[in-house]
């Protein structure tokens, strides 16, 4: 019985290639929307594909960690302003 298995693309990216990549990332909209793209595509590169979760998944951490500081200064302001 022959096993089909499914083709990965796994070649080595060239500097171009990622620096084309970064540069795209860094876009506002349009890095986001590739940043999703390339982490779960099936056709990407397995490279790059890890990069892009990688890359999202400190983005997520980064907004969590924003909001938890915001609502906690966010807090502490207002309880300073109600002893006034």
């Amino acid at each position: 019985m022959e096993t089909i298995t499914p083709a990965v693309n796994d070649k080595v990216m060239s500097y171009k290639e990622w620096a084309l990549t970064i540069f795209i990332s860094s876009l506002p909209l349009i890095g986001i929307i590739m940043l999703l793209v390339w982490a779960f595509d099936s056709n990407t590169n397995i490279h790059k594909k890890n990069w892009a979760k990688g890359t999202l998944l400190i983005a997520v951490i980064a907004i969590i960690f924003a909001v938890l500081i915001l609502f906690v200064f966010g807090g502490l302001a207002m309880l300073s302003s109600l002893n006034r």
